[in-house]
């Protein structure tokens, strides 16, 4: 099968591989661009692990094709870090407030947070719950998941932490 030429702006920089029209973009960014912090998970759409942010929208790349994607902006989880290197302030909430356990969704969580905080900068837990209800976890019952997407909410707002009285 003839490849075709996928030109990508992911995680600020200009990126090009070749790929089969078939290829799914979580494949193409795996395999072609080295990329290998989204995970594959289910590859139905089902459990969020592949979830990147494209175009400005968290799509799960095991349903998207590369060649879709041509000419797109990507941002994966190795976009999430501030440009100095040092942790995103979702990647710190999930470190601080204990949001993974075996790491495998987390990626996707954490990208899918991004954009539901692009969308709603003080989401209530309930809102929080479900904007990620599409990233499924089977390891920390999601209660500090939440607390580490209102951690980063806070600190991207420029407030302290304050965990609500349960």
């Amino acid at each position: 099968m003839a490849k075709v030429h996928i030109k990508l702006k992911v995680n600020g920089q200009e990126m090009e591989g070749l790929a089969e029209p078939r290829t799914l973009l979580i494949h193409f960014i795996r395999e072609n661009l080295a990329l290998t912090g989204a995970h594959i998970g289910c590859e139905t759409s089902h459990c969020g692990a592949c979830t990147v942010d494209l175009d400005g929208k968290s799509v799960k790349s095991c349903t998207v094709l590369a060649v879709q994607a041509n000419g797109s902006e990507v941002t994966t989880i190795e976009g999430m870090a501030n440009p100095d290197g040092t942790l995103g302030a979702l990647q710190e909430g999930f470190r601080q407030m204990h949001g993974l356990q075996c790491g495998y969704c987390t990626p996707g969580m954490i990208v899918r947070a991004h954009r539901l905080l692009q969308e709603n900068p003080s989401p209530t837990d309930e809102e929080v719950r479900f904007g990620i209800a599409g990233n499924l976890c089977r390891c920390t019952g999601y209660q500090n998941i939440v607390k580490a997407i209102q951690y980063a909410a806070a600190k991207l707002r420029g407030e302290e932490f304050r965990e609500a009285a349960e």
